[in-house]
């Protein structure tokens, strides 16, 4: 099909809306006084702050698990504080002549009171924890030189068993599963409204580029007759809704830092371990400040889909 007349002069006279800043002036730029960069920098800061959210859950949980990873808690079990600690310096003993077990070490039982103190009182008279009227099990922390995997766990509880009847073995891991299964939740959650945020920003911009084909309906006609293609004119929104987005981002970013920053400096001051295994490395931050860049690469894309579907309905 041969372009219209018009279209044929003006490429014959090699006019063209294109040429210079002409392109730019089809689409009115209205820059931050508009509201795509503004609802760039809402979404871009949400997502910031949902992502490091992630993030933080999972430096938190890979810390955690980690740092207990083929850690084992000894119970022993005595009503009697002189059998109970005798068992418990049997049980110390077994294990460090233990092969694989590279520390054991008794929890002291006044420490272990006050533990337990929120929960059960004060635990006994003026001889604190040896004359508690609830008895404390003895406990021993030991850690081994790799994994606690069952059949190992099964094999040193059966040869424990055996030594000091009485004590039981528990993995510190597996008192943390329902923690580590919250936090896996909260981790797609956090996925989850990343991609609600990314598919809200591209609805958005798929608005806006809608609004300002239309605003320039009759300009983007004329420009159709002197020659230009819809690549021409879908280039022309695309880099107008790219600028936008740029500078929604930035604006986006600085406040997404500034809650990240101000909520870890809140939860710094809990003086968790926990806490402090969810701090951001370097990796991570530079996950966060990558995701404008993102944000402007699928508004661009989004913008130029969006007008070229719409040139081919209008002409």
């Amino acid at each position: 099909m041969k372009p219209p007349p018009a279209r044929r002069f003006a490429r014959l006279r090699g006019l063209s809306p294109f040429r210079g800043d002409r392109a730019a002036e089809i689409v009115p730029h209205a820059r931050l006084s508009g509201p795509m960069p503004w609802v760039m920098a809402i979404m871009i800061a949400l997502t910031s702050v949902a992502a490091a959210g992630g993030l933080s859950l999972s430096s938190l949980a890979s810390g955690a698990r980690a740092e207990l990873d083929g850690g084992l808690t000894v119970q022993v079990m005595e009503a009697n504080p002189a059998a109970r600690d005798r068992k418990a310096e049997q049980a110390v003993s077994f294990l460090s002549n233990q092969s694989g077990v590279i520390a054991a070490q008794r929890v002291p039982q006044d420490e272990l009171a006050t533990l337990l103190e929120p929960w059960l009182g004060e635990m006994g008279g003026d001889g604190g924890a040896e004359e508690a009227a609830i008895p404390i099990p003895a406990l021993i922390d030991a850690q081994l030189d790799g994994a606690a995997s069952p059949e190992r766990l099964e094999r040193l509880s059966e040869a424990l068993s055996a030594a000091v009847p009485g004590a039981t073995v528990n993995t510190q891991s597996s008192w943390l599963e329902p923690v580590f299964g919250a936090i896996a939740s909260l981790q797609w959650l956090s996925l989850g409204l990343v991609v609600l945020l990314s598919l809200a920003t591209v609805a958005a911009v798929w608005l806006a580029a809608r609004s300002a084909l239309g605003g320039s309906r009759d300009t983007v006609e004329i420009v159709h007759l002197l020659g230009g293609t819809d690549r021409q004119i879908a280039g022309v929104f695309q880099r107008s809704i790219a600028y936008d987005a740029m500078l929604g981002g930035a604006v986006g970013l600085a406040i997404g830092m500034g809650a990240i920053l101000v909520l870890g400096s809140q939860f710094s001051t809990l003086n968790s371990g926990l806490i402090a295994e969810s701090s951001l490395g370097l990796g991570e931050w530079l996950l966060i400040a990558a995701i404008p860049l993102v944000g402007v690469a699928l508004a661009a894309l989004t913008a130029r889909v969006t007008i070229l579907l719409a040139l081919r309905k209008m002409l």
